[in-house]
């Protein structure tokens, strides 16, 4: 399945290629011993996870420098998938479970991928402000967007506003700011993504 990301992704250089090739096997590695995503699931991870991270980057393309927080990255998703995309663009993955933390850096560390930073602990502690939160099936959108509301920087430098970029499916919480929903079935065929969508919140 390593190959659909290239049939979405026919940009990808040789080298993005060869990184997304290798999350099969680590991913593999770790999730022996550690429950980065569900056991049942990890012979769909490219599909159901890292294709499903890389909606973000069929919605929008990041320019250089933009910093984005992956708000509880759990095993790396989407932040890995979307640094990879966007190598030069800033990420810091956080998540309040330790040793899925620990997992995520060794990843981060063996995919060799400097525009990541890793951290473990509370998103809405976090002081600094980010162009975009990402993030998939963390909490419900209404109480993501009180944790995150005062982390969003005001100066936009994207084509997209600053904001929330969530995927989840239906239904969807009512916000105090505006909101766009991209269906994910206007990118991919596959019937897994069916009633998914990406969330743009902005104007927070």
């Amino acid at each position: 399945m390593k190959s659909i990301i290239s049939h979405y992704f026919p940009e990808l250089s040789p080298a993005q290629i060869e990184l997304f090739n290798r999350l099969g096997a680590i991913y593999a590695h770790w999730n022996a011993t550690i429950n980065l995503i569900s056991r049942k699931d990890i012979d769909h991870l490219y599909l159901h996870h890292v294709l499903h991270s890389l909606a973000i980057a069929k919605a929008t393309t990041f320019s250089a420098h933009t910093k984005i927080l992956d708000f509880g990255t759990g095993g790396g998703f989407p932040g890995i998938p979307l640094a990879i995309i966007f190598p030069a663009v800033d990420f810091h993955l956080i998540d309040a479970t330790a040793k899925k933390i620990k997992a995520v850096e060794a990843i981060v560390a063996t995919l060799g991928l400097d525009n990541v930073t890793v951290a473990w602990g509370r998103g809405e502690a976090l002081k600094t402000q980010y162009d975009f939160i990402v993030g998939r099936g963390v909490t419900n959108l209404t109480v993501l967007y009180s944790w995150v509301k005062d982390k969003i920087a005001l100066e936009s430098k994207n084509s997209l506003s600053n904001g929330i970029l969530y995927l989840k499916g239906a239904p969807f919480e009512p916000l105090p700011c505006a909101i766009d929903l991209y269906p994910l079935q206007r990118y991919f065929t596959e019937a897994f993504f069916k009633e998914k969508y990406l969330v743009h919140a902005y104007g927070i």
